[in-house]
């Protein structure tokens, strides 16, 4: 008797198909002129196929990225601790730079950032499925160097990651500088002189 086909297996290889067709063409094309049609033609599937799991192009485009965090290990999220806050902060930095200055991610992400803009419930999900778990692990090795008397230990965590994190949003969503480690560099400079504890 012939094995039937696994329709869980086949849902999972159609959702990955999506999810990667969705990414090359917001890149090739651009999140304006990207379609369900167009993924859908490029992910060899129905359109009802990708409206039966998701409600708009925008909601594709952010699982798409969720997938890539999803693939790394489980620890991938955490950030590098050697024991140097200063040293620590540069490598995640200047890796942060190097991504949004990535042609490869930029299209995609400034597409996201768009849709988040004008969707709250994409937002929001944003905010539980992404944005949180990352800024959690960013708290957590804020939190040792705080242990470790390396930056004062009543700041406010959240504040803090925005004071280093914002400058490097508004610069690349102006487009107002260039993005390079250096500039990322002088970020955690300038962000360890305020959150360091007084002499």
């Amino acid at each position: 008797m012939p094995k039937q086909p696994d329709p869980a297996r086949r849902n999972e290889r159609s959702r990955q198909a999506i999810l990667a067709a969705a990414r090359e063409l917001v890149s090739e094309v651009g999140y304006a002129k990207l379609s369900i049609e167009a993924i859908a033609a490029r992910a060899g599937v129905g359109k009802q196929t990708i409206y039966r799991w998701w409600p708009s192009k925008g909601a594709v485009v952010f699982d798409s990225f969720l997938a890539l965090s999803e693939a790394g290990p489980e620890d991938s999220m955490a950030l590098p601790d050697t024991g140097d806050i200063e040293a620590d902060l540069k490598v995640v930095m200047r890796a942060t730079v190097a991504e949004f200055a990535d042609p490869a991610f930029e299209a995609p992400i400034r597409a996201l950032n768009t849709e988040i803009i004008n969707d709250p419930s994409l937002a929001a999900q944003y905010r539980e499925k992404l944005a949180g778990p990352v800024d959690e692990a960013k708290k957590a090795r804020l939190r040792t160097a705080q242990r470790a008397g390396q930056i004062t230990a009543d700041a406010d965590l959240d504040l803090a990651l925005e004071l280093l994190y914002a400058p490097l949003y508004q610069r690349w969503l102006l487009r107002s500088g260039p993005l390079t480690p250096e500039y990322a560099d002088a970020l955690v400079d300038l962000f360890l002189k305020a959150m360091r504890p007084p002499m």
